[in-house]
């Protein structure tokens, strides 16, 4: 197979706390799954209203994935009471396990990228997301639909390269005899790219 064509089976879903999480911690990995045709989705839990700056951005996450490569109807926001932008907030495991859920059933996702258990940079609603999206896999179990459904945790800079080589595993099917729940602890692959500039278009 191709680099180019390798990814034309995933679908992929980068689930985030606030806008800004997909160029700071994912944007790597977002730009070689796009570069290998895959179908990659966004569902980031909160408007990123923390400073009361949400309406804004939202335009700027929009206008972030659009140089990752994911149009805007693939890019859901939500702006749930429960889910506020607060490190101090505590958010509810099974709310989010359950939205997650639900456009993992929706979209057919095979591929889910999020939060390693520190959070990456340690954030509250980022480390709730991680413990969400473990509660829902162990939860389920055989129950999922028939796809293999793997699940790739952000982490430290210095595992890159062994992600790199585990996605194009997944992505070439050399994973098929494994669990279908593959879970993976490993960080975002390194690649080329103008990453400040996408950080660039967010407030801070």
């Amino acid at each position: 197979m191709t680099s180019e064509t390798d990814g034309a089976d995933v679908t992929a879903l980068l689930v985030t706390a606030h806008p800004d999480d997909e160029c700071m911690f994912f944007a790597p990995t977002v730009i070689r799954l796009v570069e290998l045709k895959a179908r990659v989705h966004v569902l980031c839990l909160s408007e990123g209203n923390y400073y009361n700056q949400g309406a804004r951005r939202k335009q700027e996450l929009l206008d972030s994935c659009a140089v990752l490569g994911i149009p805007a109807s693939r890019v859901t926001i939500t702006d749930h009471k429960n889910l506020p932008d607060d490190p101090k907030a505590e958010w509810s495991v099974s709310l989010v396990s359950s939205v997650i859920a639900k456009h993992i059933r929706a979209l057919s996702v095979n591929m889910v990228l999020t939060f390693d258990g520190r959070g990456v940079s340690g954030h509250a609603n980022h480390t709730a997301i991680y413990k969400a999206v473990r509660l829902l896999f162990a939860l389920l179990g055989d129950c999922w639909p028939p796809e293999e459904i793997h699940l790739l945790l952000g982490a430290s800079p210095q595992l890159a390269a062994a992600l790199l080589s585990l996605l194009h595993c997944w992505l070439r099917g050399l994973q098929a005899s494994q669990s279908r729940h593959a879970l993976s602890s490993l960080s975002t692959p390194v690649v080329s790219l103008p990453v400040h500039q996408l950080i660039a278009l967010h407030v801070h």
